[in-house]
């Protein structure tokens, strides 16, 4: 709605002289009463005289509202002044419900299969584990042999091991979709070297060479070279490095014969002869 000074602007623009309101609007003027009688009626010359008239004060309202309201195309000043119809309702349109979209499905990694070959061996009252560094049984002749034939002296046990058994060698299968991941390796190793103590007599310590060994038998790490572990199943466990590392990193000798003197009182305690 506009103020009654702009609207009359608006309407002298049109040459609208008079006008009537269909509704009370804010800020107008006060209605001006002589727009409100009824027009004088028109003497035709020369003709019957006609009785006068007068309409009954009660039809003004219909006079009134003869007075036809100004019009206009739309978007004119007169269409914008014409109150606007009320809009039809519309019908209520149910809003539609968006299901929400599946998260697409994050598989975790599967960790690749690990790759190793172990053997077990028994010289006297130990049990070992030993990692293959070729893959193949241990010959006499091999320089990892040798090596490992030294360390059995050192620690006052027989040089000349029994094989207990074929070697262990990871993964099972070279195809396949049998789980052979970490875990499933460390189930196997613990399960198949328990299964070989129970077999045989006490073992008063389990020897773990290479990291393979410590990994899938003892649950250990790096951290665990040269220590003592105790494994659920299998007892007491001694973790030591591979063969062939000891072999290319000297300094890991003088390591572990003074580890050796700690740990040499299992099995000795056991035969002091």
């Amino acid at each position: 709605m506009i103020e009654e000074a702009r609207r009359r602007a608006y309407l002298g623009a049109m040459q609208v002289a008079s006008w009537l309101p269909r509704v009370v609007l804010p800020f107008a003027a006060p209605s001006r009463p002589e727009l409100l009688e009824p027009p004088a009626p028109v003497v035709v010359e020369n003709s019957a005289p006609a009785a006068r008239t007068e309409a009954p004060r009660e039809a003004a309202p219909a006079a009134v509202a003869a007075i036809p309201m100004p019009t206009g195309e739309p978007g004119s000043i007169a269409a914008r002044l014409m109150p606007k119809p009320a809009a039809a309702a519309k019908p209520a349109v149910a809003p539609v419900v968006e299901e929400p979209e599946a998260e697409p499905v994050v598989r975790a990694p599967v960790a690749p299969p690990p790759r190793f070959a172990l053997q077990l061996l028994r010289a006297g009252e130990c049990t070992l584990l030993v990692e293959l560094p070729t893959g193949e049984p241990l010959a006499s002749r091999d320089p990892a042999y040798l090596l490992l034939k030294d360390l059995l002296r050192a620690a006052g046990l027989p040089d000349s091991p029994q094989i207990l058994g074929e070697p262990v060698r990871w993964p099972l299968l070279a195809r396949g979709n049998m789980d052979q991941g970490p875990q499933a390796a460390l189930e196997f190793v613990q399960g198949f070297v328990a299964a070989r103590l129970e077999g045989s007599e006490r073992s008063a310590c389990l020897w773990l060479v290479g990291m393979p060994a410590v990994r899938y038998a003892g649950e250990g790490d790096e951290e665990s070279l040269l220590r003592e572990l105790q494994v659920e199943g299998l007892g007491v466990a001694w973790a030591l490095p591979g063969l062939e590392r000891l072999a290319e990193e000297p300094t890991l000798k003088a390591d572990l014969w003074r580890a050796m003197r700690r740990v040499r009182q299992r099995w000795m305690s056991q035969n002091p002869a």
